[in-house]
């Protein structure tokens, strides 16, 4: 019998509708415009996903109205059902190993000067699909030098070996997202641990220390603001550089409700305090994503020297 991919997350009795209203300051534009839709039609002429579109960012017009996209590898079908994800969920297909290919030409036809590459969680293999995310990378520097990467990978279920295998491609920077506290991990993501995050974060460093680490959180998911600050503690004891906060937004009514909207008053509490405790850059905003001005990131912090261009 075959298995049908299905976006549920957690059984149906055991949802609750969000009944917190939206507040004015979180408006999500629809996505239109020339750009956009020629954007679109590249990834489907080359049979390309992004997570813009898989996990319904809501921030989708304006990057892909300024040209920009982050890429998901290996399908679109995770291994895991985190509660606030929309990406399907199921048992993948065998990877494709044309695929980093036509993400470096996707690249190279789109001229970006920072190229975002993220992916599904391959739990089906040992190494999580890693040489996927290097072979990208390297395909990338091969075709389209000059172009800054970026990769939002999977924790590899703590593995160093998976990693080091990324490590190795040279991005510049290294992101993965922590999502939640840990009093909410089993609910939020309960197939994830918080000691993996912290792996894959800290060992980044160890690798290559020249190697910029980010890592993401969402708020209103039932989390207290010491909580949080607590968290951004650990991000930084692990070394991470880059930061981004953003206001959890439920997908459907199967997914995760919606605790309390943070003001973005508080957005700006979060930053001051990343900033003081020493992250090189904070995104906080009510609809920050990972990958929202990572173009930015990269051109301020200036990475893209990074034996890229020849100088050290």
């Amino acid at each position: 019998m075959a298995f049908t991919p299905t976006r549920d997350r957690i059984k149906p009795e055991e949802i609750q509708t969000t009944t917190v209203r939206r507040p004015e300051w979180i408006k999500v534009r629809a996505p239109a415009g020339e750009t956009y839709e020629w954007l679109q039609g590249l990834m489907r002429s080359k049979d390309l996903h992004t997570v813009c579109e898989e996990a319904m960012c809501p921030n989708i017009g304006e990057c892909w109205g300024a040209g920009t996209a982050t890429f998901l590898l290996m399908g679109d079908i995770c291994t895991r059902s985190c509660g606030f994800c929309d990406i399907k969920r199921g048992q993948p297909t065998p990877l494709d190993w044309l695929e980093p290919e036509r993400v470096a030409q996707a690249v190279k036809q789109m001229n970006l000067k920072h190229a975002v590459i993220t992916s599904v969680n391959r739990d089906d293999r040992k190494d999580g699909g890693a040489p996927i995310f290097a072979m990208v990378i390297r395909r990338i520097r091969q075709i389209h030098p000059g172009c800054s990467i970026e990769v939002l990978i999977p924790d590899f279920k703590g593995s160093l070996e998976a990693l080091r295998i990324v490590m190795e491609a040279r991005p510049e920077i290294l992101n993965h997202n922590v999502e939640t506290v840990p009093r909410l991990f089993k609910k939020v993501q309960p197939q994830d641990r918080y000691e993996w995050a912290a792996a894959t974060l800290s060992n980044a460093k160890k690798l290559d220390p020249e190697v910029l680490t980010k890592s993401g959180i969402m708020v209103g998911l039932g989390e207290t603001m010491e909580e949080v600050k607590a968290v951004m503690r650990d991000q930084r004891s692990w070394g991470v550089d880059i930061l981004t906060i953003g206001q959890y937004l439920q997908p459907s009514k199967r997914h995760l409700p919606i605790e309390r909207y943070y003001t973005p008053e508080e957005f700006q509490e979060l930053k001051r305090y990343g900033l003081e405790i020493g992250f090189k850059w904070v995104e906080s905003g009510p609809l920050v994503r990972s990958s929202y001005r990572a173009a930015e990131q990269v051109r301020a912090l200036s990475v893209v020297h990074r034996k890229l261009y020849g100088s050290s």
